[in-house]
């Protein structure tokens, strides 16, 4: 065999020692215990997502009659963070003109014409309920239409996944893989078996378990739907954590293959050219 052909044989044996360092199939495939068409699994209960202290809440009231119904509305101010505002102590707006409310430590906001109003623990829907029948109780609006959004929802994403950061809600329902695909999924280091929902609930701090190579334990986990200001964390596998400080994207194990095919190719060319 030719020098030229031993090299080539040499390369292309390092290139498959390097390949087979990275993990089987079982360390990266997501649900390995679902089958297509075969698998039912029972979602957990759905836990609302409830204002907490702190939250930031639009409230639009509307009726037939505009002129009345802006006395219940926030004045539409923009205006940049940091700079001063007529809006009290409670409330602040965005550079685009919607104007919130912040729930204070209380769980309180304060209401244009109503006054104070304790909405901590309410779901969008039962603080849009309230509002309106204490307009139609008090006699202010007939016809009201309460519109309740939040406006500060955010989970967080860090650790072995493609773009970490703080992420919006848009909605009132987002599961684990909702988050974990707004942060362009797990990397190739992420261990798919240990990843780490850690939810503050009162005074404590909890920390939930999540295995997503098992569609059961991921369905079924009661972190699989998200609450607001959760955080997500995915552990880096083995390969990962061995890594040298040299380069971040290749494993210990891949530089002494490399290394020992390097020393083989050597040791071969001198052998041949004596």
């Amino acid at each position: 065999m030719s020098l030229y052909k031993h090299i080539r044989l040499l390369i292309l044996l390092a290139g498959l020692a390097a390949f087979s360092s990275c993990g089987s199939s079982k360390d990266v495939v997501y649900f390995q215990d679902i089958k297509p068409g075969e698998s039912e699994i029972k979602l957990p209960e759905l836990k609302a997502i409830t204002v907490r202290p702190e939250d930031k809440i639009s409230i639009i009231v509307n009726s037939r009659d505009p002129q009345l119904t802006d006395l219940f509305n926030l004045p539409y101010v923009s205006r940049q963070l940091g700079q001063s505002s007529s809006l009290g102590r409670n409330s602040w707006s965005t550079s685009q003109g919607i104007s919130v409310y912040t729930v204070d430590a209380d769980g309180n906001i304060d209401f244009p014409v109503l006054g104070k109003l304790r909405v901590a623990g309410m779901k969008r829907e039962n603080i849009a309920e309230y509002i309106k029948g204490e307009l139609v109780n008090g006699n202010l609006v007939k016809d009201p239409i309460v519109t309740v959004e939040f406006a500060n929802l955010c989970v967080s994403v860090l650790g072995e996944v493609n773009s970490p950061g703080r992420f919006s809600i848009d909605r009132d329902r987002i599961t684990i893989l909702d988050a974990l695909s707004m942060a362009g999924d797990l990397t190739i280091y992420g261990n798919r078996s240990k990843v780490m929902v850690l939810r503050q609930e009162g005074d404590v701090q909890k920390a939930y378990g999540l295995d997503l190579t098992s569609g059961e334990r991921v369905y079924s986990s009661p972190a699989y739907y998200l609450q607001q200001n959760d955080i997500v964390y995915v552990e880096p596998n083995n390969s990962k954590a061995g890594q040298s400080e040299i380069n971040q994207n290749k494993s210990v194990g891949v530089w002494l293959s490399a290394g020992s095919i390097l020393v083989s190719i050597v040791s071969l060319i001198v052998t041949l050219t004596k």
